[in-house]
């Protein structure tokens, strides 16, 4: 499988796909993994990567799809997370020095819904601290990069998930929005983001 093959795709494409046997969860996250080794140094979208841990899930989800149980749409899909969202063990920072070493003892609500639904989770994205104005010129974290231009803003707060999906790091990503924190990062970077 080439890497071509698997970027670019809508989260229901990647779906479509996996239920069809073209793919695996396992391929699509190696690829992906990949492509964020390649392009995040230069676009900073991701604070945490946990790429073992992916790994891990994606063998999960590909052994219950073979055996016959799918959770879902989302099942086998790999996603990432704005770094607001706790998760049980890996750091969450709010892209803040003041929670930059903080691994949370349990997930937030729409995480475990994510992992009830068989989501794999690819890291956490950078993003505005504390989800509110705008790039911190002083976090602990590089600013997220625009990947249609890296000298442009992706907007915020939620950027990393903006710049993520369209750079085709990830086949969705979680953001959260008050006033405009997924609808800017969205269209800055030329793709769909919904306020839940």
């Amino acid at each position: 499988m080439s890497g071509n093959e698997v970027f670019g795709l809508t989260i229901v494409e990647a779906g479509a796909r996996l239920r069809a046997g073209e793919h695996s969860p396992v391929e699509l996250t190696r690829a992906l993994l990949q492509r964020i080794d390649s392009l995040d140094p230069e676009l900073h979208c991701f604070i945490t990567l946990i790429g073992e841990r992916a790994l891990r899930q994606a063998q999960e989800a590909e052994r219950e799809l073979r055996s016959g149980r799918d959770r879902g749409p989302l099942h086998g899909i790999p996603v990432a997370l704005k770094d607001l969202y706790a998760t049980e063990g890996v750091r969450t920072t709010c892209h803040s020095a003041v929670l930059q070493d903080w691994l949370p003892a349990y997930d937030a609500t729409a995480v475990t819904r994510l992992k009830q639904a068989g989501v794999i989770f690819l890291g956490k994205l950078g993003m505005h601290e504390f989800a509110f104005g705008g790039p911190s010129v002083d976090a602990p974290f590089p600013a997220v990069r625009n990947p249609w231009n890296t000298a442009h803003i992706p907007g915020g707060s939620s950027s990393g998930s903006g710049a993520a999906l369209a750079a085709g790091l990830c086949y969705g990503a979680l953001g959260s929005d008050t006033g405009g924190s997924i609808r800017t990062p969205a269209s800055h970077c030329g793709v769909v983001g919904m306020k839940p």
